[in-house]
């Protein structure tokens, strides 16, 4: 990693990386959905991969590709706090690489991109870090189409970015900074920029309408269900002293229940429950087994979905 670009970008990463790679494999029980993600972008950043297909199993170039290509290479990731959004979003550039055998940078914006107020910063710092973005892409793009390196764009609670134009309350700054991002997001498009831009949002119903149309893809992120919380329960607490059954056991307890309508979510999992089992059994000088699990279990309750802190 280096250091934000001229205080536009937090830290810019460059994927492949060995810690890129450490971090999606701890992404346990998401493998199919970055898969799928990691395989669209790549249709989306170098569509001679998609012409390529259409040829072997058409034929031909069949014209709905063709509208392919002019969708605009944007994601936008929606879904409840620690659902693993933005952990995706963050390290999909190793497997775009990967896939793409190309370079990939990643540019996550900075929160000081959202200015502190004054009139019209907010509009020029994105206005610059999108010509800082399409200066160091403006050639990556080759005759043949295809791409030299890859850029993805990361946008972080972009509700607060990008909220509706809608509202009625909006301050004139904020309508000028959504109009802004489209500028940008809409220049890379014509320009045919290799960027990948992706939106994190807990609250897609906040998103203006126009940022909502032009996305390539909304994916909502859910909490992990059964199994899924079983194969990242069962790969962390492997070589403790709890047998299947009673890690099954955990993933059913960490599911909808009786009491509440919501599960735990990933974040809950890898970062408070699963720590919190070590601790406990590393303050009572134990194993951690299925008693000191449920222990803990009973007084670690999942984080409540956004909706309801908000009402």
């Amino acid at each position: 990693m280096t250091e934000g670009i001229e205080g536009l970008f937090a830290r810019t990463e460059e994927f492949p990386n060995s810690s890129a790679r450490a971090r999606l494999a701890a992404l346990v029980g998401l493998d199919d959905l970055i898969d799928r993600l990691a395989t669209d972008a790549v249709a989306l950043l170098d569509p001679t991969t998609i012409q390529s297909w259409s040829k072997a199993v058409h034929g031909e170039v069949i014209p709905a590709v063709t509208a392919l290509a002019d969708r605009t290479p944007l994601l936008v990731f929606a879904g409840d706090v620690g659902v693993g959004k933005t952990e995706v979003a963050e390290v999909i550039g190793q497997v775009i690489a990967t896939r793409a055998d190309a370079d990939v940078t990643l540019y996550p914006l900075s929160l000081t991109a959202r200015g502190r107020g004054a009139v019209g910063e907010m509009t020029t710092l994105l206005t610059r870090a999108f010509e800082r973005i399409s200066a160091d892409f403006v050639r990556a793009r080759r005759s043949d189409g295809t791409a030299s390196s890859l850029g993805v764009l990361l946008i972080d609670e972009a509700d607060a970015l990008a909220q509706s134009r809608e509202l009625a309350q909006m301050h004139h700054e904020d309508r000028a900074g959504v109009n802004a991002l489209l500028r940008g997001i809409d220049g890379m498009r014509t320009d045919r920029l290799p960027v990948l831009t992706i939106l994190c949002t807990n609250r897609l119903d906040a998103l203006d309408p126009a940022v909502q149309r032009r996305a390539a893809a909304i994916e909502v992120f859910g909490r992990p269900n059964r199994a899924q919380r079983f194969a990242l329960l069962a790969r962390h607490l492997s070589g403790a002293k709890l047998s299947d059954t009673e890690i099954d056991g955990l993933a059913a307890a960490t599911g909808e229940s009786a009491d509440r309508s919501y599960g735990y979510t990933y974040s809950d999992l890898r970062q408070r429950l699963i720590p919190e089992m070590v601790l406990a059994a590393y303050r009572h000088g134990v194993a951690l087994d299925a008693l000191i699990a449920h222990e803990v279990l009973a007084r670690t309750p999942p984080t409540r979905p956004f909706e309801a802190l908000t009402r």
